[in-house]
């Protein structure tokens, strides 16, 4: 046996309805005196952004917000968003929104005080290690969907514009300092985003399961949080206004993010480069992708899902969980496969190459080769 492992665990959470009349605290607790807020385009004009900005205001703490945040940000996002970051003078950020806001945010508020460029920070060895640490701005996150878990990460995901391949920028202090988790923000996602959302959370959490790493606790709240997802997100799917639904997947969604510094795998891999190529929505991309690595998995992970199939009442132990993943996209309108996702002619030669230098593979239990990571993209295109 080999039990040895670098873990660490989030940050200080607040969680439950109403919490983000807290914001101000958080700002003041977190040394933040000018923040900049940043989202996406889609949330920058809502009640929910708004409202929070007014919060701000109130406090003397200004009103900035960026947002011009792609769905699946990019270099491009981050040197504008550093701009304005320096341009204005701010001395925190409130990473405000779904994946994409939380990752830009987070990302932002890292390369601010950097003066190197970002890609030397990729999420490579000990590249983290280049940065200046005391240069790394504060961070409050405060997700609006149930999904990702960026909140409670140490990354962000982001695609280099040029290559169009998702990169991981890494540092220990790009985790948020407060984490403000309430649940009232996710009520107005529509449905396919509150699906996508939470099966991104569900991957994550099977996909930490799965992996061949060493890491006792990501286990458990992996398979605590798979409980989570099956129990709440038909609920939350299709009575959006469901308070306690939509807070049992927040848990999830943080839950996940928690679970995987045990590892991803071959479902990620293999989404990334679809996600940085074709623009696709990335929870969606991993659900597409669930069935065929699940079989593909098999070998090293059927004894395992037997005892999560036992714990979330499926029956048929590895082959129940599987006819009930098919069955739970099904609820969802999950596309089958590539084209039904909108992916037409993709060139599988530079999406092999994508994927398997892509850091998930190394957390998949039955190692990926180009032959095998070939099978999985031509199965489900």
């Amino acid at each position: 046996m080999n039990l040895v492992g670098n873990w660490s665990y989030p940050t200080n959470i607040r969680f439950g309805t109403d919490r983000i009349n807290e914001v101000v605290e958080a700002c003041q607790s977190s040394g933040i005196q000018k923040p900049l807020l940043v989202t996406d385009r889609g949330l920058a004009n809502l009640d929910i952004t708004t409202s929070t900005l007014d919060l701000l205001d109130a406090a003397g703490l200004g009103r900035a917000i960026f947002s011009e945040v792609d769905p699946n940000p990019n270099d491009k996002n981050v040197d504008a968003g550093v701009q304005a970051y320096r341009d204005g003078g701010f001395d925190g950020v409130i990473a405000f929104g779904g994946g994409s806001g939380l990752d830009l945010g987070k990302a932002i508020a890292f390369m601010a005080g950097q003066k190197r460029p970002l890609w030397d920070f990729e999420d490579i060895g000990d590249w983290w290690t280049r940065a200046d640490a005391d240069a790394i701005a504060p961070v409050i996150a405060v997700p609006t969907t149930a999904g990702t878990g960026s909140e409670v990460g140490r990354a962000s995901v982001i695609s280099n514009s040029e290559s169009e391949e998702k990169k991981i920028i890494f540092h220990p202090k790009m985790l948020p300092v407060v984490v403000i988790c309430d649940p009232k923000l996710t009520v107005g996602m529509p449905q396919a985003i509150t699906a996508g959302t939470g099966l991104d959370a569900f991957a994550h959490c099977v996909e930490a399961y799965s992996s061949p790493h060493y890491h006792p606790m990501s286990q458990g709240i992996a398979l605590e949080g798979m409980r989570l997802v099956k129990d709440n997100l038909p609920e939350a799917y299709n009575n959006g206004s469901n308070l306690d639904a939509r807070a049992n997947m927040m848990s999830a969604a943080s839950m996940g993010a928690t679970a995987f510094q045990k590892g991803l795998g071959a479902i990620h891999a293999l989404s990334h480069p679809i996600g940085a190529m074709h623009h696709t929505h990335h929870g969606t991309t991993n659900a597409v992708f669930m069935p065929s690595v699940l079989k593909f998995n098999e070998p090293a992970i059927r004894d395992r899902f037997n005892h999560v199939a036992a714990y979330l009442d499926i029956e048929g132990g590895f082959d129940g969980f599987c006819q009930f993943v098919d069955e739970f996209n099904d609820a969802f309108s999950i596309p089958k496969n590539l084209t039904e996702l909108g992916v037409s002619n993709p060139d599988f030669e530079r999406l092999i190459d994508s994927a398997l230098r892509d850091p998930s593979v190394g957390g998949n239990p039955v190692e990926m080769t180009a032959k095998n990571t070939r099978a999985l993209y031509e199965s489900v295109a």
